[in-house]
């Protein structure tokens, strides 16, 4: 399949979400053909990325252009094999929590009254995109076992979002998780709502027993109440 080919059926793949039109100024540019180049290229050389190209949008397809509310900003897919599903955080493949998430879902458990219980929590995270959660990381991809490997190759992309969403939408909440996703505030309006939190690798890197994002699903839920009149199930 031409590069070409691949953009346009990546577009018509994100029409259905709203997000395709949106989108499409990039999609359809040289610079995503430029991405899509160079994974091509590092294919070709043996190297091994994930999440799979047809899946490296799903937080978008998942996620109702028209209902989107919140933006949780991650860094990077999972580093290993068929593990990511290209929603941040997200493990629908395997079904079994990653200690990321899980660390997450356990934080949600402890400090969201009207989340669901923890037993009927799902791996698979399109339940959060469906209610309008955009599950964002900022590198799409990630080559296998190689943290920050595409960090620099996916920032035209995310640029050109951010831009997309100060110049359509106000009163978005953002929540940037780790020192790398908070780099990327400054590129938001102050018409929109900000939190930020540690990434939750850190509490796994000092293997504590859980981990403290200040209260932040908590605190974002009661600007949903305030601001749409609802709240996220978490």
């Amino acid at each position: 399949m031409k590069l070409t080919d691949l953009q346009l059926k990546l577009y018509e793949k994100l029409k259905p979400s709203g997000w395709g039109d949106k989108l499409k100024g990039f999609l359809l540019s040289q610079e995503f053909t430029d991405i899509l180049t160079e994974l091509y290229n590092q294919s070709q050389e043996g190297k091994k990325f994930t999440p799979v190209i047809k899946e490296i949008f799903r937080a978008f397809e998942e996620c109702p252009y028209n209902d989107l509310k919140v933006v949780i900003v991650g860094q990077e897919p999972y580093p290993k094999m068929n593990i990511a599903d290209g929603i941040a955080f997200s493990c629908s493949y395997t079904r079994e929590e990653q200690p990321t998430l899980r660390y997450i879902f356990d934080e949600i458990a402890r400090t969201v009254p009207e989340s669901l219980p923890r037993e009927e929590f799902d791996p698979d995270l399109k339940r959060w995109s469906n209610q309008g959660v955009l599950m964002l990381n900022t590198s799409l991809t990630c080559e296998i076992n190689n943290l920050g490997s595409h960090t620099a190759l996916w920032k035209p992309f995310i640029n050109y979002l951010f831009d997309i969403l100060n110049s359509n939408n106000t009163g978005i909440i953002y929540v940037f998780l780790g020192k790398k996703a908070m780099e990327w505030h400054k590129y938001i309006e102050k018409n929109n709502y900000k939190f930020f939190t540690t990434y939750p690798d850190a509490a796994l890197y000092r293997k504590d027993d859980q981990w403290d994002s200040g209260n932040v699903f908590n605190q974002l839920n009661l600007v949903l109440k305030k601001v749409y009149g609802n709240q996220i199930v978490w």
